[in-house]
């Protein structure tokens, strides 16, 4: 979720615009990734501007360049409404979430998780995992998660897939005979 929150910028993809443009598109970006903020409030512009404010200091743990950066900003993420981990009842028995102020807002608990999630994959990867973008268009970051490590692009179906297309326009071009 850190790496969709932070290259959901229209600064990111250079051919992409605004991915969350109003409050009713931060509440489809919460729910394509399973986040319920606390209590039943509605989302407004105020949590959109400082939705879109937080993206920037994800992006900028996320590109940190030392462990210690990172590690420092996701940590700072953590402490801005994070109260614990909780196990809480789910339909298929139990999970875990990350517990927030109940004064939390929508970007304060969106802090935390990704910076509980940062924070995890530090631990469990290490910083050499996290990653700019290969792709000439884009200005992308991520998290290498990948079993083998050697993943290159932010979204391989997007920035993989379009930088794959041009090296093979540019091959078949190289390699047709001229048609003068």
């Amino acid at each position: 979720m850190a790496t969709a929150l932070a290259n959901s910028s229209p600064a990111i993809r250079l051919r992409t615009s605004e991915a969350m443009g109003d409050p009713a598109a931060l509440a489809r970006f919460l729910a394509e990734h399973a986040v319920e903020p606390a209590g039943t409030r509605r989302i407004t512009r105020r949590d959109l501007a400082q939705v879109h404010a937080l993206r920037e200091e994800v992006r900028a743990a996320l590109a940190a360049p030392t462990e210690q950066e990172a590690v420092e900003r996701a940590n700072t993420l953590v402490e801005r409404a994070g109260r614990g981990p909780l196990l809480v009842p789910a339909a298929d028995g139990w999970r875990w979430v990350v517990g927030t102020a109940p004064e939390a807002g929508v970007a304060d608990e969106l802090a935390v998780l990704t910076g509980a999630g940062l924070l995890g994959s530090l631990h469990a990867l290490g910083h050499h995992r996290f990653r700019d973008c290969a792709a000439p268009e884009c200005a992308g970051v991520f998290v290498d998660t990948s079993r083998a490590g050697r993943r290159r692009y932010c979204s391989p179906q997007i920035c993989g897939n379009r930088h794959n297309v041009a090296q093979h326009r540019a091959r078949r071009k190289r390699d047709s005979p001229d048609r003068t």
